[in-house]
């Protein structure tokens, strides 16, 4: 870790040049696609027509799959994966990590001294893994290991290639052995069936017989970084941490707004390219690549799936990148805000509810019919996001989110929801009982008055609002680049649900009196009436909306702490138990994880923050003040007038003490909040509000320190040279 190793960073990047893919690109792409996936057309040709209309059933139905079958789909899995050279099977799952977890298991069996590959529909089902080394939040104790691992059939298995072979995975729920919820995928699963099952209710009472089933999809836009690998090793922050701790502003950063959508550099292009054969084999439906706005930075969007599918497939897109990003000597960064001063990296979380029919509900329709119960979907999820905001919230609180949210184009903390000005136009009028537009005193009546034709593009795009309508979708903007969707989502199927449930509840108490259409619209305006205040169109960065998100009372957890806090609030707790998505322990366990979580990344940033000013950046200046002394003492030995520069020498060293004076307050604040632990909460208040500020100080005189250093000794690679080598 030197200047030199620095400089010969530099000199190798320059030399580098595109590095082909591993798969043939001339493979048409109709046969690429999901050729490591055991799905629909492997499951046909491998299995008897029963067996395959009983999975497609089970897949499409959530339901149970009987051990007779388990063991036809288990040998067929095997016989496809084998033929293609796995010899391994692992449950591949989602651990309160914010990752997956998977442990291999071989095919082989050993039967009178003869080895058999052989995979039952029993292995097929469940596994047991290790569950003490988990975060469980207190559901269970270091000493209590068991764990169960459950085959997901919504999502099909899959098959990881490697330089030495393949490995069978088959996505799995992840619970203890007493039952509860280890894992993001069973709270997702359950609140899927939750909104099915109020989805279908209401849609019933508004005169739909024919669907049968309701299922949340979802589209995971995923921002990221790419820094040359020759720099990243030499950047311990971001091994560490994940994002640089230390480097001053760059002369360049976005301020030519050249990056966005401009012309891809070839090794970056030849990288991009090989994610998507990856990921194309894998069936994960990526279809759009771009720069984004920062320097260095990208985006990856794939096209709409099934929530529970598209979940898989966005923890797959993130270990892919990561992965094919070494092979092309980058690393792939997913942190949120990875560089200080320029945009941070969000996944843009496209949601919506659709139908077996093949209907999607949040699609303005063209009937009467069609536009009632497209306004009361859209009245359900208004009533949903401002009940519970607070929730949404706390989906997205992490210690990494805090340098994004609210900064650089990222939403802002408060949650509001932009419709776009004709559809806020057309809930006004039903508020106000005109016909919209004309502002007419003609009411306007669901199901009688056809809504204006709605094309999917009618709202415009607002970048700085974190929940919006986008014509047939609701964007969550705020979602973290690095985190697992499935926490996000459980919550958007959770409450969406329960106000499904509440206006079927109430149109049933109205419809007897009043008729169907009164009553739908009755309920509708009255929900307009109470939740328009979280409509908001305009610019969600200005502090006027702050100001006025006050007034109607909107919370603003201004950071993670402050959110996660409410996560088991009373309120919180009896909507997930109500629709059994959460117990009550696993929803304080949740809390307990995520204020853990909160602590241990300040924790590791705060060491790596103490052990490169003490061992990189300290040295660096002092030797910088030492050649300036000398320089300056022999100067004036010869009698020249070298007062200017005495003051530079006299400034860098007042620095330099100011730096040893802050790693010394944040040594004292770190030895506090590590000793001093408390309950989660408070615990985590300390990190907030003692080892964060102590660290940002220590950054500032870094920061300041670096531009009076000769380059030539510097240890760090700086930003623009982390920005801009490629």
């Amino acid at each position: 870790m030197s200047a030199a190793a620095r400089a010969a960073a530099i000199q190798l990047i320059a030399r580098k040049t595109p590095v082909a893919a591993e798969v043939s690109p001339r493979t048409p792409l109709p046969e690429l696609f999901g050729a490591n996936v055991f799905g629909l057309d492997q499951m046909r040709s491998r299995l008897s027509e029963n067996a395959y209309k009983a999975l497609r059933s089970c897949m499409e139905h959530g339901q149970e799959l009987d051990s007779a079958l388990a063991d036809q789909v288990a040998n067929a899995m095997k016989e496809w994966a084998t033929e293609r050279g796995a010899t391994h099977f692992t449950h591949w799952f989602q651990p309160m990590t914010g990752s997956t977890a998977e442990k291999h298991d071989s095919f082989a069996n050993l039967e009178n001294g003869e080895l058999l590959m052989e995979f039952s529909g029993k292995a097929l089902i469940k596994g047991e893994p290790d569950a003490s080394s988990f975060p469980s939040g207190g559901l269970r104790a270091t000493f209590e290991a068991r764990g169960y691992t459950a085959w997901d059939p919504t999502s099909p298995a899959f098959l990881r290639e490697t330089l030495n072979g393949s490995t069978l995975c088959i996505p799995t729920a992840f619970c203890s052995w007493t039952g509860e919820a280890l894992d993001e995928k069973t709270p997702l699963l359950r609140s899927t069936e939750a909104l099915n099952r109020e989805a279908v209710r209401l849609l019933r009472l508004l005169g739909d017989a024919k669907v049968q089933f309701v299922y949340p999809t979802l589209g995971c836009e995923q921002e990221y970084f790419l820094i040359d690998r020759d720099l990243y090793v030499l950047r311990p922050d971001l091994i560490a941490t994940g994002r640089t701790l230390f480097g001053a502003k760059p002369p360049k950063g976005q301020e030519l707004e050249d990056h966005y959508f401009g012309s891809i550099a070839p090794r970056v292009l030849a990288f991009m390219q090989e994610v998507e054969l990856e990921l194309w084999k894998l069936g994960v439906p990526v279809k759009t690549r771009h720069n984004e706005v920062a320097p260095s930075q990208y985006e990856l969007a794939p096209i709409f799936e099934r929530t529970t599918i598209a979940i898989d497939h966005n923890m797959l897109c993130m270990e892919v990148l990561k992965q094919v990003a070494q092979r092309h000597g980058f690393q792939c960064l997913l942190h949120e805000k990875p560089y200080s001063g320029i945009n941070g990296s969000g996944k843009h979380n496209n949601w919506s509810m659709a139908t077996d029919t093949g209907e999607n509900l949040l699609e303005p329709g063209k009937s009467p019919s069609e536009n009632m119960r497209f306004v009361v979907m859209l009245a359900a999820v208004m009533r949903a996001v401002d009940l519970h905001a607070d929730l949404m919230r706390v989906t997205i609180a992490h210690a990494g989110h805090d340098h994004r949210l609210g900064a650089n184009e990222a939403p802002p903390a408060i949650l509001s929801i932009y419709l776009g000005e004709q559809l806020t136009d057309i809930v006004d009028a039903l508020i106000a009982g005109t016909k919209g537009g004309e502002r007419k005193k003609d009411t306007m009546r669901l199901g009688v008055s056809v809504l204006p034709s709605l094309p999917r593009d009618a709202t415009d795009r607002n970048r700085t609002s974190p929940f919006a309508f986008t014509g047939h979708k609701f964007e969550f903007r705020a979602v973290g680049s690095s985190q697992a969707c499935g926490k996000p989502n459980t919550v958007l199927n959770t409450i969406v649900a329960e106000s499904l449930s509440y206006i079927a509840g109430e149109i049933e108490k109205l419809k007897g009196q009043k008729g169907l259409e009164a009553a739908v619209n009755d309920v509708v305006v009255d929900l307009f009436k109470k939740h328009q205040r979280i409509l908001f169109n305009g610019n969600g960065y200005s502090a006027e909306w702050h100001a006025e998100a006050e007034r109607r009372g909107l919370p603003n957890f201004r950071n993670a702490v402050d959110a996660i806090g409410n996560f088991n609030s009373p309120k919180n707790v009896a909507l997930f138990e109500s629709f059994a998505v959460l117990s009550s322990k696993e929803t304080e366990s949740r809390m307990n994880i995520m204020f853990e979580a909160y602590c241990k990344a300040i924790a590791i940033e705060g060491q790596s923050a103490l052990s490169l000013g003490r061992t990189m950046i300290l040295p660096a200046a002092q030797r910088a003040q030492l050649a300036v002394a000398q320089s300056v003492g022999a100067a004036k030995a010869c009698g020249i007038d070298v007062k200017v520069q005495e003051r530079r020498l006299r400034e860098m060293s007042a620095r330099i003490e100011a730096f040893v004076l802050a790693i010394e307050d944040l040594t004292t604040c770190f030895e506090h909040a590590e000793h001093h632990a408390g309950a989660p909460h408070e615990h985590a208040k300390t990190y907030r509000d003692k080892v964060i500020p102590a660290m940002q100080k220590v950054r500032e005189i870094a920061d300041s320190l670096e531009t009076m250093v000769d380059d030539g000794e510097w240890p760090l690679p700086k930003s623009r040279e982390m920005l801009f080598l490629q």
